[in-house]
């Protein structure tokens, strides 16, 4: 009953066979500090650290993080838990780590449902929840946009219609955690969406209120929160670490440190290519393309594109298009850094784009 409270069911079950014959057991991560780990077990809370046979052969984004299920071998109740292995993700979001090196963050792991906050105020961004819906198509789970400090929009009826417009179809949903008149409401609009044995994670910007709503979904303060600063309306990190929590329900919710830079990272858990997160994200653009004269078209300067030409007569917002193409080159990009076939294709492919164009250039 106690791995059933973290979302434990056959599934999971099945996929841990292997491991129990090992004599291992199974927990999930809770939370993840600077050199160990809280995990939940079949005899409850539990300290745990990552054995070094794991670290020496997993990639960087292969590695235990918040949400997985991972197997452990402890000797006895008063010793550090070891996690020697990480079973596979049913889903994960992910961005590419910060620096120049081409690697993976996993931000959530094992989520069913993705809530990705906005604040109504200077957070609000068309782009940058664009780029959270590709992001979100890649990890597998389904999405909630959700538009906090509603209280302090002059024009909730507007702003509604404009996420609603790039949404694709997500649900969309407008609250406001910090008013002490409307915070109840907060909890009752977002509760509903998270069954009981389901997890769902808070992803957005520092100071969009994730840590806020996390408070309202358990009843508790058990977030520090902070106000974002008056002068940029930019928000503190006051989430130093991912975590885990119980819900009421039976569900669990997973709360984030703020996102300062979303950059995405090819890991498409569906068929069709990495790109297809972005045309996903997409539809009507995607649609049109099915119309295109050439099937590699890329919507720039090739003759027959049906996508310039719904530009050119303003059925598509030019930024909304602007977005989608930087969105596919990033997505492109990424993918070559970890495909060593897709990276040559795009150097020939770039070759005989500059070749196309130096034979143009001599012709005039």
């Amino acid at each position: 009953m106690h791995l059933q409270l973290a979302g434990w069911n056959e599934s999971w079950a099945q996929s841990f066979i292997d491991f129990a014959d090992k004599g291992l057991k199974p927990a999930r991560i809770l939370a993840q500090h600077r050199h160990t780990y809280s995990l939940w077990t079949e005899a409850g809370e539990s300290a745990a650290e990552v054995a070094g046979a794991l670290l020496y052969r997993a990639e960087p984004g292969e590695l235990p993080t918040v949400g997985d299920w991972v197997a452990v071998r402890q000797y006895s109740p008063v010793d550090l838990a070891i996690i020697t292995d990480v079973l596979p993700r049913k889903t994960k979001f992910s961005r590419k780590a910060s620096g120049e090196a081409a690697q993976e963050q996993v931000i959530a792991a094992n989520v069913d449902l993705l809530f990705v906050v906005c604040g109504l105020d200077h957070d609000y961004n068309l782009r940058r929840l664009e780029r959270y819906l590709v992001a979100v198509a890649q990890s597998g789970a389904s999405a909630v946009i959700v538009l906090n400090k509603a209280d302090l929009c002059s024009d909730l009826r507007t702003r509604m219609e404009e996420v609603t417009a790039v949404a694709s179809g997500v649900p969309v949903v407008a609250i406001s955690a910090l008013n002490v008149t409307t915070s109840g409401a907060a909890a009752d609009a977002l509760l509903p969406w998270i069954a009981s044995g389901q997890t769902a994670a808070l992803v957005g910007s520092s100071g969009a209120g994730k840590s806020t709503i996390v408070n309202q979904l358990l009843g508790t303060a058990a977030q520090v929160t902070q106000p974002t600063r008056e002068t940029d309306g930019r928000g503190r990190h006051t989430t130093t670490h991912r975590e885990l929590f119980f819900l009421p329900n039976g569900g669990l919710v997973l709360d984030n440190p703020g996102i300062r830079e979303l950059q995405l990272w090819s890991h498409d858990l569906r068929q069709g290519g990495p790109q297809s997160a972005v045309d996903q994200a997409f539809p009507e653009i995607e649609a049109l393309a099915a119309s295109c004269a050439f099937r590699d078209c890329t919507h720039n300067i090739e003759p027959g594109c049906a996508v310039q030409a719904a530009r050119a007569a303003g059925q598509i917002d030019d930024a909304r298009w602007r977005s989608y193409l930087k969105l596919r080159r990033e997505l492109r990009h990424a993918a070559a850094q970890v495909d060593n076939n897709l990276r040559r294709s795009e150097k020939e492919r770039w070759k005989k784009l500059c070749s196309d164009v130096k034979r143009n250039q001599k012709r005039r």
